[in-house]
């Protein structure tokens, strides 16, 4: 397993790669069952967002060895960027057809959650996950 790893998301089948990727990270780390479902759920929800709303972007999946272990998965876009963050955090917020949860929800799955976005120039999204 590689410390670090970029993957781009394009459409539903890099969504389901990353994943994928994600659960074997956080199996290899030793994250309990309960902790895998938490983070794959939180990456698939910001994955799905990267390709509906950014138009396509890239995630990038970190090993963290410090005093403690973590996994850090830093989603980048080039889309048209979010206006009004915290409405876009509120739950039922959405701009499309979704449910308006994905970023409330990774917000509460994860334990660390930065998020930076600039209308018309795309969105950054920062989770970790220690263990």
């Amino acid at each position: 397993m590689p410390d670090r790893e970029v993957l781009l998301l394009r459409d539903s089948a890099d969504i389901v790669l990353v994943r994928q990727k994600a659960r074997a990270f956080a199996v290899q780390l030793g994250f309990s069952l309960v902790e895998q479902t938490k983070i794959v759920t939180a990456v698939s929800e910001l994955a799905r967002n990267t390709v509906d709303y950014g138009g396509g972007g890239s995630v990038t999946l970190e090993v963290l060895m410090s005093s403690r272990i973590g996994l850090r998965f830093v989603f980048e876009d080039q889309g048209p960027g979010i206006v009004d963050i915290n409405l876009a955090l509120q739950d039922g917020y959405t701009t499309g057809k979704g449910l308006g949860l994905g970023l409330s929800g990774a917000k509460r799955l994860m334990h660390d959650f930065d998020i930076a976005s600039e209308p018309g120039k795309g969105t950054r999204v920062e989770i970790t996950r220690w263990r």
